[in-house]
């Protein structure tokens, strides 16, 4: 007997178990390092070469060789992997030295060291566990944190020391700090210079930070874990850099700017990117590494906020910037001083530079996004089937991962002239096929998908309807990747006609849509919801019951549930709302203050958004579901909001999840919920 969707989907971490990814590709082009578990259900990821000249994929690393297939995990390890939305074990991250020939990783708060040319792989001795092991560019040291402190081994020698060694509690070296992670889009702490001879490095100081304690209420001995979150309009972590030297030199390396968004340190030097608390300006400067000077070589300013944009800075052979600004109503590549792209082309951002040949990822049709590339002043497509395609470039060798409506998998290719190669995906099949119709829906033409039942006939019947929106700033789901529907579409095939629509805010149709919510994340967002339902009933007027419509959402997708449902009861019929926001101030600071501006200066805008005064209102059925271990939209959100449902006198639902992030990884807790959300939709719909 075959599993159920809801089992599988959980087994699988939403069907990613079994997926190439994490890319690194040999500067010749002849060899890709990446990871992969070794089956679709299997969540310990392996390490894995393809070798171009042969063809052969060849195992490098298996955790459970090393006896580290149960993993125990620093706290901050966890942490990491949480920031990075990590649902697999095993070697998640690794780090190669620039010819591709050893590995580093960490296992278990082990420090792991593969040599990528025999196949060996040792474990060397540490102090301490270890957070995120960087290898030098020559090979010969590795870099690691542990106790706060930023270490480098030898790796011929074994000699271990600190760089850098915390100077009080809650100060950290070579981490990035929460809001780098979460928001700004930056893991990483520190980064070596060409040489090895040197790191720059972050320091971190969360002491300004508020403490706030993550209790586990299911096991009440527990002591609560305490976590430094900087809500909106409270203090940051203090970040410093610092060029620290192997020979036991410290260089400051002074900047003004509230967040360090990004660095780099490659032939042509040291660069630096940051950016002031208003998220108003973004600012790039090359570093002196031997003084810590600075010099600011680009600015840019808007007046609502200004994007980050992985990838950049880059630099061509000869030192010449690759860059990512607005202009024109666009958002274009920028090669030295000039935008190469039409304002027509949203650049999404640069994957890779190889010698003068900038490969980058943009949108003329929103719902897609495909590589070009630009060189010697000409900009290419190299993908051409309509879907979600990302990719690498080295030594001339092109990889290119594609996912498509018509194939709700992933496949990945490499192309080296005459050499055409297949890096096999081992991820299960979903046993349901996405039935998608992508559509403009609405005054504002809105990308919206639509998802009738499998054996549903046009025509035939009215559905109940269930929106399924994320619909929240700098994020999509209406994209050309079957993947990205499979959850929608089983809750189609339980009798329901699924919309998910992306409205203003969301990327891929240029900067002024996406600045639409400066100062209101409830209005632009729920009008555009409502607009792409109607838009939709007016495209299949006789397949959806606008009588019977729920919501649903995670997140940012919670938040705009519980609002539809209080704002508008007259649309919406019902409601779940997981993990939602409730009140903007309990947010974020470098996330809420980019759409919201600072609640001390604009109280009103966060009022205006927030959901606590709207619970008297609430006439609909509501489900709020929480994790009680959600570190990002912690669970005060949903219970702050049920107390003033029940003072209002208001009677909802709600499920708190003991032990659950905000990802929601166990597989008993991810299988159940999609079980209970139907089962509360049919009961609320009548359906």
């Amino acid at each position: 007997m075959s599993e159920s969707f809801p089992r599988l989907y959980a087994r699988t971490r939403r069907f990613t178990l079994g997926v190439p990814r994490g890319f690194t590709m040999a500067p010749g082009g002849d060899r890709v390092v990446f990871l992969r578990s070794r089956s679709g259900t299997d969540s310990v990821t392996c390490l894995w070469e393809l070798d171009l000249a042969s063809g052969a994929e060849r195992l490098v690393v298996d955790p459970a060789d090393l006896g580290a297939a149960d993993e125990d995990l620093p706290a901050e390890e966890r942490a990491r992997r949480e920031r990075a939305r990590e649902q697999a074990g095993g070697v998640v991250a690794y780090g190669t030295d620039t010819a591709v020939t050893s590995a580093a990783f960490a296992l278990s708060g082990g420090l792991y060291l593969a040599d990528l040319r025999s196949g060996s792989v040792r474990r060397l001795d540490t102090p301490g566990p270890v957070i995120d092991p960087g290898l030098s560019p020559d090979g010969a040291h590795v870099a690691y944190v542990t106790g706060g402190a930023l270490r480098v081994q030898d790796i011929a020698t074994g000699h271990d020391r600190a760089l850098a060694t915390p100077e009080s509690g809650g100060v950290t070296y070579g981490l990035a700090e929460f809001i780098a992670a979460e928001e700004l889009e930056r893991l990483r702490g520190y980064w070596w210079s060409p040489d090895g001879s040197a790191l720059l490095a972050e320091r971190a100081d969360e002491s300004p930070v508020q403490t706030w304690h993550i209790a586990d209420p299911a096991n009440p001995s527990s002591v609560p874990a305490s976590v430094a979150y900087p809500s909106a309009g409270t203090a940051n972590a203090t970040v410093e850099l610092f060029v620290l030297g192997l020979d036991g030199s410290r260089t400051a390396v002074p900047f003004d700017d509230e967040y360090l968004v990004t660095a780099v340190w490659d032939r042509h030097g040291p660069a630096i990117v940051t950016m002031p608390r208003d998220q108003k300006t973004i600012r790039l400067f090359t570093v002196e590494h031997t003084t810590g000077a600075t010099e600011l070589v680009r600015e840019d300013t808007d007046a609502a906020w200004v994007d980050v944009v992985t990838g950049v800075p880059a630099r061509l052979s000869d030192g010449t910037l690759v860059w990512v600004a607005d202009a024109d109503g666009g958002r274009r590549l920028v090669v030295g001083d000039a935008p190469v792209t039409p304002p027509t082309l949203q650049v999404r951002d640069v994957v890779s530079v190889d010698g003068d040949t900038v490969l980058f990822r943009a949108s003329a049709e929103p719902t897609e996004i495909h590589l070009w590339t630009w060189s010697a002043g000409a900009i290419t497509l190299v993908t051409t089937e309509p879907g979600v395609h990302s990719g690498r470039l080295a030594g001339g060798a092109l990889l290119v991962t594609s996912q498509t409506l018509a194939n709700p998998g992933t496949t990945v290719r490499v192309e080296k002239g005459a050499t055409r190669l297949h890096i096999g995906s081992l991820a299960e099949r979903p046993r349901l096929e996405p039935r998608v119709s992508l559509v403009r829906t609405g005054e504002r033409e809105l990308s919206t998908a639509v998802l009738l039942p499998s054996g549903h006939v046009p025509g035939s019947k009215r559905l109940p309807v269930l929106m399924d929106p994320y619909g929240g700033p700098h994020a999509q789901r209406v994209l050309s990747s079957g993947r990205g529907f499979l959850e929608s579409q089983w809750f189609a095939d339980q009798g329901f006609a699924v919309i998910v629509a992306d409205g203003r805010g969301t990327p891929g149709r240029g900067p002024a849509f996406e600045r639409e919510v400066l100062h209101d994340l409830a209005t632009p967002v729920l009008e555009d919801q409502v607009d792409a339902l109607r838009g939709a009933a007016q495209l299949y007027p006789d397949d959806l019951d606008l009588s019977r419509v729920a919501i649903k959402g995670w997140s940012f997708g919670g938040y705009l549930a519980a609002l539809a449902v209080l704002r508008r009861p007259d649309v919406f019929h019902a409601a779940i709302a997981g993990a939602p926001v409730t009140d903007w101030r309990l947010y974020d600071t470098a996330y809420t203050e980019r759409y919201l501006g600072h609640p001390a200066e604009l109280p009103d805008v966060y009022d205006r958004s927030s959901l606590m005064a709207d619970a008297e209102k609430l006439e609909r059925a509501l489900l709020l579901i929480h994790g009680l271990a959600d570190d990002n939209v912690v669970a005060a959100h949903t219970l702050r909001l049920s107390s003033a449902l029940v003072a209002a006198g208001r009677p909802h639902t709600v499920l708190p999840l003991s032990g659950v992030t905000h990802m929601t990884p166990q597989e008993v807790v991810a299988e159940n919920l999609l079980l209970l959300q139907v089962e509360f939709l049919r009961r609320s719909l009548n359906a």
